[in-house]
Formats: C-alpha cells, structure tokens, sequence
C-alpha cells in the first residue's frame, strides 16, 4: 500500500493546483486534489462518511497517491497525519484577502449557483458537509476570512514542527525540495488554475 509523503493542509486556492503538479513532477507519483473527485466518483461518499464523523480508512481511501492537496483532503489534515506518520504537512497560505477575492469567484460562486449537470451524484452535499468542518457561513467574507486565518493558526500549532513545511506560490520548489532532500528542477515552477482560468472552465463569465 502507498505511502503518502506530502499532506496538504492548506485550502483551495492558495495554489493547491500547481502544488499538485509540482508534487506529481518531484515524487514521479499523483498527487490527490479536488478534480480526482471527478475521476472517482465512488470517493464521494467515503469524504461524506467522514465530514459525519464516521470512521473511513484513509490509508485505502488514498493507495496509490505520493500526496494529497487541496478540498477535501486539507479538511482531514489531522487524520491523514495520524494515518501517515511519516509524511510531510504541507501549509499552503496566502493574505486573508486575496484568499477571500480568489476563492469567493471560484470555489463559492460554484456554490451559489444551481447544480451544473456535470457534477456527480452526491458531490454538493458532501462538499458543503466539509466546508461547514471549516465554517458554516462560508459564503460570508467576514466569517470566512476569520475561518480562514483559524484554520492556518490550528495547523501551526497542532502539527509537529518537524513536519511542517510552509509554503506560498511565490515559494516556487524551494522549500519542498529542501524538505524532501530533492534537487531543484531546471524547468520552471507551474502555475495552473489562475481565478480567471477557473471562470473561464466553469463558463461564469459566458
């Protein structure tokens, strides 16, 4: 069974995409993000059984995957980093704000709007049910700013110092190579997932 050596405890869009891809390019092995859920519907309610607080064996859940980034893996950072001992909590972070401009035109005007027919079965529920581990007013700036800024701060405490890596996107490979013992691509760092991208893909500008 895979071992995950990364865990993502920072929320989505604080670059957990290029994160992903930069995991996937340094452990030559994927790296688990929110898109996978589209892949694998068969995962959603396994996610769902643990937002309830039920017990999910997060070991199979994520065999075969080197890392694990972004929604809804970053909502169980705790329990990933009892399940892997071993593995490295990855902080991805940013200023409230820009968190707060990017996210509120990404991720929650998705859920403001009507259910697209492309999402699966089962995907919204679970989704809100771990956003509301984060804060039940996330639709709110103010509310969620203050989740936001909390969910950072708990991880700094809890996670044990020789585990935790903070990085933001201006990082680059930097601090993940120092702390995998892993030499520095020559190409340059990904940038994926830009706010306008998400808008475009998602056709809220159409």
């Amino acid at each position: 069974m895979t071992e995950l050596r990364v865990i993502g405890a920072g929320l989505g869009r604080t670059g957990t995409h290029s994160l992903k891809l930069a995991l996937e390019r340094l452990l030559g092995a994927p790296c688990y993000h929110m898109v996978e859920l589209f892949r694998r519907p068969e995962h959603i309610p396994l996610w769902a059984a643990a937002a309830k607080g039920e017990t999910v064996d997060f070991r199979k859940l994520l065999d075969g995957y080197a890392a694990a980034v972004d929604w809804p893996a970053a909502a169980f950072w705790p329990e990933l980093a009892s399940a892997f001992p071993n593995a490295l909590i990855v902080l991805s972070a940013r200023d409230a704000d820009g968190w707060w401009k990017s996210a509120s035109r990404t991720i929650f005007e998705t859920m403001r709007r009507e259910p697209r027919p492309h999402e699966p079965p089962g995907w919204r529920a679970m989704i809100t049910a771990t956003l509301n581990r984060f804060t039940p007013d996330f639709l709110d700036e103010t509310a969620a700013k203050a989740a936001f800024q909390r969910h950072n701060a708990e991880v700094r405490r809890r996670a044990p110092a020789h585990r935790l890596v903070e990085w933001t996107g201006h990082d680059g490979w930097g601090p993940l190579c120092a702390a995998l013992g892993l030499p520095v691509p020559s190409e340059p760092f990904p940038v994926t997932n830009t706010e306008q991208e998400f808008r475009a893909r998602a056709h809220f500008d159409a």
